[in-house]
């Protein structure tokens, strides 16, 4: 069972370099802006799903729930 911990570990270390990175990619969000600006009805507003910030979105939480779901297992008595 060592082995399979220490290849989590490196598994949640990748995850983690990959989280910094992709968090740092993305760009500032104010806080209430588009909404008020009404740049929630554009262009960018309506497709933001099939841009490149859109991805880096769902990237990142798909990465973020394997951190979690790393650290629980990583945390269990089992190895």
């Amino acid at each position: 069972m060592g082995a399979l911990r220490i290849i989590l570990t490196v598994i949640y270390i990748l995850i983690c370099i990959a989280l910094v990175i992709l968090v740092l990619m993305q760009e500032g969000k104010s806080a209430g802006l588009g909404a008020i600006s009404g740049a929630a009805e554009s262009y960018w507003g309506k497709n933001k799903g099939r841009s490149m910030e859109g991805k880096l979105v769902k990237i990142t939480t798909g990465l973020a729930v394997g951190f979690m779901v790393l650290a629980v297992v990583l945390n269990l008595a089992l190895f």
